[in-house]
């Protein structure tokens, strides 16, 4: 192994290989020197220094180096963590650049770089043997054809699933691609996908993540992977064909199946926390590299950190170069990897300059100019665990949000909730109360019912309270109650009833979901019935409790998702660009929608507060031209009459005069899959069932 070392460059960062050896660049800009540690197939390590030293990047270039060679860094420095600077070159760190890296830590204590308490004396103990490697990794990869479906956003159908979770049980993935990204896009599961007809999956994180010591000594696991620690590297877990760069090659084969399919690839990243933890947490790369560079520290109590994530330690995004570490990986994701989008985990964090949240941060004035990121999809977990951080209907023009008041105000209309119409109808049709005000258009709102972090959605309508004891955390874990669906029992029963109203409930809600403006978010399983058995908080279960149970699927229900999706597809009046307009008192306005209660006459203003009032019938003209003027959008389709019926009784809809003569096609009766294409002439009245949605489609 050559220990020569050339002056090297400064960029890019991490190891970069070519025919005659590779260039090393890492960020340390309070570190005295930065130590290269090159380990050989038997585990034997060799160190150099890299003596350049360029805007606080070391770097050099090591001839006879090349790909595979598994490598690590030890930084020489102050040990003064009251000060906030922890650098122990006893600790083998990783490298933040890795495109690679092998594994996990074997916890013990030897991955701690303090002897007995945080800000005490160093642990002089070398850790190298109980610690990943990161890997020199070739870029070169046959993309053939390979092309972005480019689906417009506001014609997207998100599905948000987790690499393992969905292809650990699959009868139909071979045995040996179970769990990995092989078997994310083998043809079973891109089979099932494209007859769904959703258009981009969202993967839970699979940046290289770390599974906590606590989780680990009892037997669990940090399953969903919110605990990233290399933002280039794929989770080498989820390779089917080794961990020593191969994974670099299985993620980019699966994404280009993807596209072959029309199917865009989302990631779910993690940048707004390390899975180094808090203060008293281990040191794998970013604390040793230099502390108080990577992490928000406290200035009063430099040795605390402030945390606005509820994981021990923020990523500090102020500093200039730490802004680099994440717009550097966003573009390698999507120039190298060719990702579609990313979703921003607790993004209120990465938009925080000094405390506030502030739309107009580095971070957003980064992405915005930026000729790559700004390109992708761009959707916000609008909000974080500190003060002010809430911030639904607050991020730019250019973002779309998780719409948390979708979920809280479709699933209160559909618990019956008194008062909850006009909030019912506002997310429907898209939010504009959140959007409109800033020029945002529908598309800014993600809607989603159920997404990972919570019941799924045949829990939501099957239990009253959460049941996640097997999380080792007393039952105190997870989102609390139900806010009760009052559900007649809890769990899986045999009785008929109790069964009916669940899947009534469960049928209403994907329908409510697939049929709102916006952008709808499944979860996935949501349309197989799939079950947590109450576990409404599962990031440690990398079991039963999470993996879809595919022997079990629910068909039928698979059968009304395949139809809800298609209907939305096949007709723009589900999937506007621009708001509603409706006409007015005085028939300003563009009569594009009509609010109709059950006696058939147009809502007033006080019909929508009326407490007892859970039903609705909405016209949507499929004919109407929304937002007039040189951006228009005509919209060539069909109309439909959408009744909802949150009552626990059937109710008797009126027809309103303007349909009178109309014939309908029954499109969707969520309470009655059967009566799908029935045809209904001049009706004087329409029922629909307790816990029902029914859409009819107006035939000319």
């Amino acid at each position: 192994m050559s220990q020569d070392v050339w002056r090297g460059v400064d960029y890019p960062l991490g190891a970069t290989c070519d025919v005659s050896g590779t260039n090393f660049a890492i960020f340390s800009e309070n570190g005295d020197r930065v130590e290269l540690c090159l380990f050989d197939e038997a585990g034997n390590e060799t160190s150099v220094f890299l003596a350049e030293v360029t805007a606080n990047i070391h770097h050099g270039y090591l001839p006879g180096v090349g790909q595979g060679q598994k490598y690590g860094y030890r930084v020489h420095g102050r040990w003064a963590p009251k000060e906030g600077h922890r650098f122990n070159p006893a600790k083998l760190l990783m490298d933040p650049y890795a495109r690679a890296i092998d594994g996990q830590p074997e916890w013990s204590d030897v991955l701690y770089d303090y002897a007995n308490k945080p800000g005490g004396v160093a642990d002089r103990r070398d850790s190298a043997s109980a610690m990943p490697r990161s890997i020199v990794v070739d870029p070169g990869f046959d993309w053939g054809n390979d092309a972005p479906p480019a689906t417009p956003i506001h014609k997207s159908v998100i599905y948000e699933t987790h690499v393992k979770g969905m292809t650990q049980l699959h009868p139909d993935v071979p045995e040996h691609q179970r769990g990995t990204y092989a078997g994310m896009s083998s043809r079973a599961v891109i089979e099932h996908l494209t007859k769904l007809g959703v258009t981009a999956v969202e993967l839970l994180p699979v940046h290289h993540f770390v599974s906590e010591a606590a989780l680990v000594e009892d037997g669990r696991s940090n399953y969903w992977g919110y605990s990233s620690i290399g933002f280039f590297a794929p989770h080498s877990a989820y390779s089917s064909v080794g961990q020593e760069g191969q994974q670099v090659q299985e993620f980019k084969e699966m994404v280009k199946r993807f596209h072959s399919a029309g199917i865009e690839v989302i990631l779910d990243v993690v940048y707004n926390h390390t899975g180094e933890s808090g203060k008293g947490g281990p040191s794998l790369a970013f604390r040793g590299i230099d502390n108080s560079s990577y992490y928000r520290v406290d200035p009063d109590k430099p040795l605390n950190y402030v945390d606005y994530t509820g994981t021990g330690n923020t990523l500090n995004v102020m500093h200039p170069n730490i802004l680099q570490i994440i717009m550097d990986s966003l573009r390698y994701w999507v120039q190298e990897m060719h990702v579609d989008g990313f979703r921003f985990d607790l993004a209120s964090t990465l938009a925080r300059e000094l405390h506030a949240v502030d739309r107009l941060s580095g971070f957003f004035d980064l992405i915005h100019q930026d000729p790559v990121i700004s390109r992708v999809k761009l959707i916000a977990e609008p909000w974080d665990v500190g003060d002010g951080g809430y911030q639904v209907g607050n991020f730019p023009p250019q973002w779309s949000e998780w719409n948390a008041k979708y979920r809280d105000e479709i699933r209160d209309y559909w618990r019956g909730h008194p008062e909850t119409l006009a909030d019912f109808a506002m997310r429907f049709t898209g939010s504009s109360d959140l959007y409109g005000a800033s020029g945002r258009r529908p598309r800014a709102s993600i809607n989603f019912v159920t997404a990972h972090d919570g019941f799924t959605m045949r829990d939501l309508v099957s239990y009253d309270h959460k049941r996640n004891l097997a999380n080792g955390e007393d039952n105190r874990d997870g989102e609390g109650h139900n806010r009760s669906w009052n559900s007649g029992a809890e769990g899986p029963t045999d009785d008929a009833a109790v069964r009916l109203v669940r899947n009534r409930r469960h049928r209403a809600m994907l329908a409510t979901l697939l049929l709102s403006q916006g952008v709808p978010m499944l979860l996935g399983g949501d349309e197989l019935g799939r079950t947590q058995q109450g576990n409404n908080n599962g990031y440690c279960q990398d079991n039963m409790i999470s993996w879809f149970d595919w022997d079990n699927a629910d068909q039928e229900l698979l059968s009304f998702t395949q139809q809800l999706i298609g209907l939305r597809t096949a007709h723009p009046v589900f999937r506007r660009r621009g708001w509603f307009e409706g006409r007015n008192a005085r028939g300003h306005g563009i009569d594009d929608i009509r609010w109709y209660g059950v006696d058939g006459e147009m809502m007033s203003d006080d019909d929508w507060n009326v407490g007892y009032a859970r039903s609705l019938m909405i016209y949507l003209n499929g004919k109407a031209i929304a937002a007039p003027g040189p951006r228009s959008e005509k919209i060539e389709g069909d109309s439909f009459l959408c009744l909802f019926n949150a009552h626990t009784e059937d109710v008797e809809f009126k027809m309103a005069r303007e349909s009178a003569g109309l014939s309908w096609c029954i499109e969707i009766d969520s309470a009655d899959v059967s009566r799908a294409g029935e045809v209904v002439t001049d009706p004087s009245s329409i029922t629909a069932p307790g816990w029902s949605v029914t859409v009819l489609r107006r035939i000319d």
